[in-house]
């Protein structure tokens, strides 16, 4: 018993060593638990998951992976790849959240070998957050520009006469120079035609230095109360997206061309399911939507209820971001249909991935209809609370799991402020770099390798370390404590999640991370036509690096924590801490036979062995203590 049990040893006299021993051994929890705050009610929590996970990635990502992957023969790889990764890993991140009541850090006081996890997933949500608002700006410039008649992007304005000509194909670019809204994307937002790469970064470019700043004020404003402020925010931001999609779906089909846009994208190529690009695209896009691994789910699981029906709410989200990405697709490709018929190209030709797609191809379609003016600030505006709700989930993560190391900042509000505005404004200055006139290259590497191998690999080792160091029994144990009483549905379904996070969601993460890495030795890095060297990609490749590292670097620092042979150290640092449990013992009712006293968290703590402590000298402590 007594060779596990780590102590707090202090220096005092006898009389005062047995009392304080006697109090900790009968108390083995923290005394000091500081509240933590609670969603207001679970809508709030549903609508912010729901916003967190449906982002910019629904909108101009999974269209454009639709029609890229053989048009709707993607939905099959894309269900596969949902069912068996996106969705066990997405119960497992809320479910570890809600338990523990804890962030990505704090959490793993469950398996203190895998903090190194927690580590990693704030690095991810530090370099998406970083890049992520930048997007934001751009939607500000191209909102503030929205309210101009005619739009400066469009060929009826006067700036864009030599460009269109009298080209019936309207914006088209085929064959000649820059269309009017790639001049303006490249060259009054961007700036990039005064760039050569990444070695040449140029001039930050003020209009959007100002609208990245008023981006994180944004920010700052909406999560100055955390969930109490940015849990009322959502009921806007998560559901006015909706009503935007609804309206150019609407739209869409009375335009002319609308149905080749339709019928292209979900138009099958089944020749394509043999290709292992498609795959790795499905799972990409299921992690990238989800926000699986970045910390934001478990932190913002973590202000739950206990009693809380996590697997209901999995279901409910996973299914409303995949309906949601599905539905963008007909709004999307209506419009493109129809701009693809007014210039005479095949769709493929006025489709592009990533910002292009967002801001080049749709400012041009919206560009081309009726009421244009009205039509852009629309779709700018469901840009921005697509990016902001996505946001909000990053930056979750990030304080929560800085408040729950530095629990004295919940219960001074000033501080917190403080702490709040101080790190919006680090990130502003950071984010200066992707304003400047080569920002996009900067952008582009951090995006492609924020969350590329290294949010795999966080999610393999969370996946494995539940399963296997933790225990996936005790793991599912603990859900069906939340859920009490559980319902019958429940504990089948729960079948199949333990099923996956065994077998399937490790197979599957291993396949995708072995093609990742044959893929980005085999393939370069390019932004339109400039390729990126080698030293650029080296450098993407440190940023992923660092990520994972985290893992091996805390979990070396666990054993080295610990007392005995390596074996001893091993299992010692993967069994939960008696603090892991302490946030939920009034909630589940659970019994102290079940906590396990074999650790109390301590600043110097001294191993005690069968030798320090004999049944003589109890005996002989017990009956001094009488005497006394």
């Amino acid at each position: 018993y007594w060779d596990n049990f780590n102590i707090f040893w202090v220096n005092l006299p006898p009389t005062q060593c047995l009392p304080q021993y006697d109090s900790i051994a009968s108390s083995p929890v923290p005394a000091l638990i500081i509240p933590r705050e609670q969603w207001g009610g679970k809508y709030e929590f549903l609508l912010s998951c729901l916003g967190y996970s449906v982002g910019l990635g629904n909108v101009w990502r999974f269209p454009y992976l639709c029609y890229r992957n053989g048009g709707g023969v993607f939905l099959i790889p894309y269900f596969i790849m949902l069912f068996f990764t996106g969705v066990p890993l997405f119960l497992m991140e809320l479910s570890l959240g809600q338990y523990g009541a804890a962030g990505p850090i704090t959490v793993w006081k469950c398996c203190p070998l895998l903090k190194g996890i927690g580590i990693g997933m704030l690095c991810v949500s530090t370099l998406v957050c970083l890049y992520y608002n930048i997007i934001i700006a751009w939607t500000f410039y191209y909102l503030g520009s929205s309210f101009q008649s005619p739009l400066p992007w469009s060929c009826d304005a006067a700036a864009n006469v030599g460009l269109c000509g009298n080209n019936t194909t309207g914006n088209s670019s085929v064959g000649r120079g820059l269309s009017p809204t790639e001049k303006f994307w490249n060259e009054q937002v961007l700036g990039v035609v005064h760039s050569e790469g990444l070695h040449d970064p140029g001039p930050v470019r003020w209009p959007l230095a100002l609208c990245l700043l008023a981006a994180w004020v944004i920010i700052f404003l909406c999560m100055l109360k955390g969930i109490r402020s940015s849990g009322k925010v959502v009921y806007v931001t998560a559901t006015f997206p909706y009503f935007v999609l609804i309206v150019l779906i609407i739209r869409g089909a009375t335009l002319e061309g609308s149905l080749q846009g339709i019928a292209f994208y979900l138009t099958p190529n089944w020749s394509r399911l043999a290709n292992a690009q498609v795959w790795n695209d499905a799972a990409s896009q299921v992690f990238y939507s989800l926000g699986i691994g970045v910390g934001g789910l478990l932190s913002m699981a973590s202000y739950n209820k206990f009693d809380n029906n996590v697997i209901r709410d999995t279901l409910i989200i996973t299914a409303g971001n995949c309906g949601t990405s599905f539905f963008a697709g007909f709004a999307i490709f209506s419009i493109l249909g129809h701009m693809a018929w007014k210039k005479g190209v095949p769709v493929e030709q006025v489709a592009d991935s990533g910002p292009g797609l967002a801001f080049v191809a749709y400012p041009e379609a919206l560009a081309l209809l009726p009421g244009s003016v009205f039509w852009s600030i629309m779709f700018f505006l469901m840009l921005f609370m697509l990016g902001i709700d996505t946001l909000f989930g990053n930056m979750e993560g990030i304080t929560t799991a800085v408040l729950d190391e530095f629990p004295h900042l919940r219960t001074n509000a000033l501080h917190k402020s403080l702490f709040l505005g101080a790190l919006c404004f680090c990130f502003y200055l950071m984010g200066l770099l992707l304003v400047t006139d080569g920002g996009i290259y900067w952008f582009t590497l951090i995006d492609s390798f924020s969350t590329s191998f290294g949010l795999i690999v966080i999610a393999l080792f969370m996946c494995i370390g539940i399963s296997f160091f933790y225990g996936v029994n005790q793991f599912c144990q603990d859900i069906v404590d939340m859920i009490c009483p559980c319902p019958l549905w429940c504990l089948k379904v729960l079948l199949y999640f333990k099923a996956c996070w065994v077998f399937c969601t490790p197979f599957l993460l291993l396949f995708i991370l072995t093609y990742i890495f044959i893929e980005m030795y085999n393939t370069s890095l390019h932004y339109g036509s400039y390729v990126y060297p080698r030293w650029g990609k080296a450098l993407g490749v440190c940023m992923g690096a660092t990520c994972c590292l985290q893992i091996l670097i805390w979990a070396i620092v666990a054993i080295a924590k610990e007392t005995g042979t390596l074996k001893d150290r091993f299992q010692k640092s993967i069994r939960p801490l008696n603090s892991w449990r302490v946030n939920n013992l009034n909630s589940n009712n659970r019994v102290e036979e079940q906590m396990e006293p074999e650790r109390v968290e301590a600043p110097f703590t001294v191993t005690l062995t069968d030798m320090d402590f004999t049944a003589m000298n109890w005996e002989r402590q017990a009956e001094w203590h009488k005497e006394q």
